[in-house]
């Protein structure tokens, strides 16, 4: 199958054509800063066509054009139901419409986190696993499940998809979503700097001079025994790991995948949520395995094939 696909993320805008487990041409938009996904179509379109020409075929020989989106979506009409401040006009966007008129075909749309749980069990770190969880860690914190082979989605589109936005403390933080002490209020990109800012010692740490407080510098100070890098990292390792295991609880996974960008530093992150897994979750059948993610940012553009395979 040849298809179309675009993964919209909060800085980046991936898109590629695909053919079954193969990219066969890719490029990355530029998005940071733009806050209207209309404004961005016509690039996006553009892109598309030059990598329909680097490819060597045309619109017409692909089943479809497949999104992932951040947000709460409903793959069966094409809708976006919500956005979280960001690309906040998607919601009236007729993107099914665009499609048609753009390329002459077909359009669906899916949350980034279950189309990147769509490409790893597809292609990736879950081939052959009917039953698995994923959490992408990142900007935010996303999820995402899989039961009997099929991505669970629920009444209102939004089941398994907000992952990160389950409570770990409830005297936290207060989370974009409204919600208090998410694992995403508590460990993701957007919320580390208020972590960090607000650690005791502070002052005395190499992280109060760093120009950017992103995971990056937190577990490269932390391995240079920087004492507030190490705690933070901790306290990281910590909510990720409870929010594995509140996600094993919630769906009987087989296997939890972790994936997005913080996840260049996996080796210090799977032995822990692995062994913390093992201590705290109850499974009467045995222990999840927790996997890496293997195909990074291919993973959501690599579920495009198994999303227009999926019959509503």
């Amino acid at each position: 199958m040849l298809a179309l696909s675009v993964d919209i993320g909060g800085t980046h805008i991936g898109c590629a054509v695909v053919r079954d487990r193969e990219i066969l041409a890719f490029s990355s938009l530029e998005s940071e800063g733009s806050e209207s996904l209309a404004s961005l179509l016509a690039s996006i379109a553009e892109t598309m066509r030059c990598l329909l020409a680097e490819a060597q075929s045309g619109a017409a020989e692909c089943q479809g054009v497949a999104i992932g989106f951040p947000g709460i979506v409903d793959a069966r009409t094409g809708r976006i139901f919500s956005t979280l401040k960001k690309y906040e006009d998607a919601v009236h966007l007729d993107l099914p419409g665009w499609s048609r008129e753009t390329f002459g075909v077909p359009l669906r749309i899916e949350n980034d986190a279950r189309m990147a749980l769509l490409g790893e069990q597809y292609a990736g770190a879950a081939q052959g696993v009917h039953d698995v969880v994923m959490m992408t860690l990142g900007t935010g914190i996303g999820g995402a499940a899989m039961i009997l082979g099929k991505l669970l989605r629920g009444a209102h589109s939004q089941a398994a998809c907000l992952g990160g936005h389950l409570p770990v403390d409830f005297r936290g933080r207060p989370c974009s979503c409204g919600n208090i002490g998410c694992a995403e209020a508590e460990a993701a990109g957007w919320s580390l700097p208020g972590v960090v800012r607000g650690w005791p010692g502070l002052e005395s740490s190499s992280l109060l001079q760093a120009p950017r407080l992103d995971f990056r510098t937190i577990f490269a100070a932390a391995a240079q025994g920087d004492r507030v890098a190490v705690e933070v990292r901790q306290r990281c390792l910590e909510v990720w790991a409870a929010n594995a295991v509140a996600l094993i609880h919630a769906y009987d996974p087989e296997m939890v995948v972790m994936g997005g960008g913080v996840m260049q530093s996996g080796a210090a992150i799977l032995p822990y949520v692995q062994e913390y897994v093992a201590r705290h979750a109850w499974a009467a059948w045995g222990k999840p395995q927790v996997r890496s993610a293997v195909l990074g940012e291919k993973a959501g553009l690599l579920g495009a094939v198994p999303l227009l395979q999926e019959e509503f």
